[in-house]
């Protein structure tokens, strides 16, 4: 069993998505003011989103599925500043608006993350859901219409953080 406590801000390293082959990426829209605020103007990748193209803004409460987030990391100072130390922050972005690029995820895609919820506990196999709040916790089922993630292998990212890989199973 390991707690997944984040140093920094959220990673993702994408082991095998396929939406980096079929095109499967969106980064059109803005988040929601609501959106925003509830987040405190942060928005961290491996976070999910909702792409609500209807109304126009990313949030949590759009139809369809969750997208994940998986903006190009921009660092300024590579001497300093590691992967952990980015997130798309509104004061930093063009008018205080942040467009994140978010992912479609598919059924057998693997990545590596940090961005789970950090009171739980992960062990290999066990299966995650997406949280009211976008980020990743237990009590994932293959029984309900939620799209659902296993915990293929408790790991660590570049940086030597707790981890875990991940595989969409549903």
């Amino acid at each position: 069993m390991a707690k997944i406590e984040r140093i920094g801000y959220g990673q993702v390293e994408p082991n095998h998505l396929s939406a980096q082959r079929t095109a499967q990426i969106y980064a059109q829209l803005p988040c929601g003011d609501d959106f925003v605020e509830a987040i405190d103007g942060v928005l961290e990748n491996g976070q999910f989103v909702k792409y609500d193209y209807a109304n126009k803004a990313v949030n949590l409460t759009g139809k369809g599925e969750w997208m994940l987030v998986f903006n190009e990391i921009k660092l300024y100072d590579d001497r300093k500043q590691m992967y952990r130390d980015f997130a798309m922050k509104k004061e930093e972005c063009v008018n205080g608006e942040i467009v994140p690029r978010v992912f479609k995820t598919n059924i057998g895609d693997i990545y590596t993350t940090n961005m789970v919820d950090s009171t739980k506990e992960y062990v290999e196999g066990a299966l995650l859901k997406v949280g009211d709040d976008g980020i990743l916790t237990t009590g994932g089922s293959l029984d309900d219409d939620d799209m659902c993630w296993e915990v293929a292998m408790v790991y660590t990212l570049a940086d030597g953080q707790p981890a875990i890989k991940i595989m969409r199973v549903k």
